[in-house]
């Protein structure tokens, strides 16, 4: 087993930590209010110099201060918000000592899920930070590796009405299209008839930490589907974020007991395809996806496999 540096240095952190046996600097454990709690997925923190760091109030990959094209209203140095708490004596709470676990676990109680239209974790922290003026608290990179750009009491800007309760994760992937053109660019089939992603050139590096790592969708076939009005097409995620993102989701629910393993569903049993009435959205707690929040918006997508995340996240090995 090779260990890198990072991993060797988390473990001596952080007794709960757990080493990972790849040659990829990360540590295992999310943070919220400061503290650690475990999870056996892979997550490298905005503390390393290796992660990204969603409070730094400058751009990251370029000299400017302010973003580039910000989303409206987000043309600030700060790329994310302070949550609002809910009730009175919640929020003169926070206002007079700041977030206490207690207090945030009364208030998380959703987990919004995107597909990042980058196609890798480097890049979305780029147009997130850089671009737009945005931010999100875990990207999820194709290879299964997590960042965590922001303590989960900041309120990411990343899905509108459910920012001030959820916590965002932007898991890489080039997103859903009515016309196939646009995922001929990223993918490819292979001589022996499986699909593998590959990266524009212009892209440049991708930043991926796996060496060699080859991302390949779960299904190989190419995914159909009707999401907020639009008939879509879209290739799977791969094995390794879905592996990450359960063990992820898992921990998050462990911490913060409102957020049920659960996913909206119509009357038949069936996965919501498209954004939830107020109320209902106001009623849900658990995991969603940013088409059930917003009308204009389709991801994770008509290829993200809902009943394999429940399943592999109630998974306890």
């Amino acid at each position: 087993m090779k260990l890198s540096r990072l991993v060797v240095v988390g473990c001596a952190m952080v007794a709960l930590s757990t080493c990972v046996s790849e040659e990829i600097a990360v540590d295992s454990f999310v943070i919220a209010t400061g503290q650690h709690f475990t999870t056996s997925a892979p997550v490298v923190t905005w503390q390393h110099d290796e992660g990204y760091d969603g409070h730094r109030e400058t751009c990251w990959f370029r000299d400017d201060v302010l973003p580039i094209k910000p989303a409206p209203g987000c043309n600030t140095r700060r790329r994310y918000s302070a949550r609002r708490a809910r009730g009175e004596k919640a929020a003169k709470a926070v206002a007079e000592s700041g977030w206490t676990l207690d207090l945030l676990r009364e208030r998380v109680d959703q987990i919004v899920l995107h597909y990042d239209a980058c196609g890798c974790s480097k890049k979305c922290f780029e147009v997130l930070h850089d671009r737009r003026g945005l931010s999100c608290h875990f990207l999820l990179d194709v290879d299964g590796t997590i960042y965590q750009t922001l303590d989960l009491t900041a309120r990411g800007r990343h899905a509108t009405i459910a920012n001030d309760r959820s916590i965002g994760v932007e898991i890489a992937n080039i997103g859903a299209y009515g016309q196939r053109s646009a995922l001929d660019r990223w993918y490819v089939r292979t001589p022996a008839g499986d699909v593998k992603m590959r990266f524009p050139e212009e892209l440049g590096d991708p930043g991926l930490r796996t060496p060699g790592f080859v991302a390949r969708p779960a299904r190989s076939n190419l995914i159909r589907g009707r999401v907020n009005g639009h008939d879509l097409m879209q290739y799977d995620f791969t094995d390794a974020q879905y592996a990450s993102l359960a063990k992820l989701v898992r921990t998050l629910a462990g911490v913060f007991p409102k957020i049920r393993l659960a996913v909206p569903r119509d009357a038949a049993g069936r996965v919501r395809e498209g954004m939830l009435p107020r109320a209902e959205f106001d009623a849900f707690t658990g995991v969603l996806g940013h088409s059930h929040v917003q009308k204009n918006k389709t991801d994770p997508g008509p290829a993200f496999d809902w009943e394999r995340l429940l399943r592999e996240a109630a998974h306890r090995p």
